[in-house]
């Protein structure tokens, strides 16, 4: 994985996610019991079809509960975007799931 953004850029959530929207990453995605969803194009992708360009994790100062991790997702039709799952004991299992499965594949 490239590095998109520098360690300034990466010290919020806020200032990490607009720096992807500034480079490109411009869809919001969510996974779904289908798949990796494309919320303004609706479009349904699969973890052979997804590839997590970069990622940061952001932990919380003091409560576990405000880690949290962004993706920079590329698909395989050229789409760019982000999704952004807790990170540790809350995170969404079907993330986490999808998730393990794109690097499963990106080993091979």
């Amino acid at each position: 994985m490239k590095e998109i953004y520098s360690d300034a850029e990466m010290k919020t959530l806020v200032s990490s996610l607009h720096s992807f929207v500034q480079k490109g990453y411009l869809e919001d995605y969510k996974v779904t019991d289908k798949g990796l969803k494309a919320m303004k194009t609706k479009k349904i992708y699969q973890p052979d079809q997804v590839k997590v360009a970069d990622f940061h994790r952001f932990e919380g100062s003091s409560d576990p509960a405000d880690e949290s991790i962004l993706y920079a997702i590329e698909t395989n039709d050229g789409g760019k975007g982000t999704l952004i799952d807790s990170y540790g004991p809350f995170s969404d299992t079907m993330v986490t799931e999808f998730m393990q499965k794109v690097e499963e594949i990106a080993k091979k």
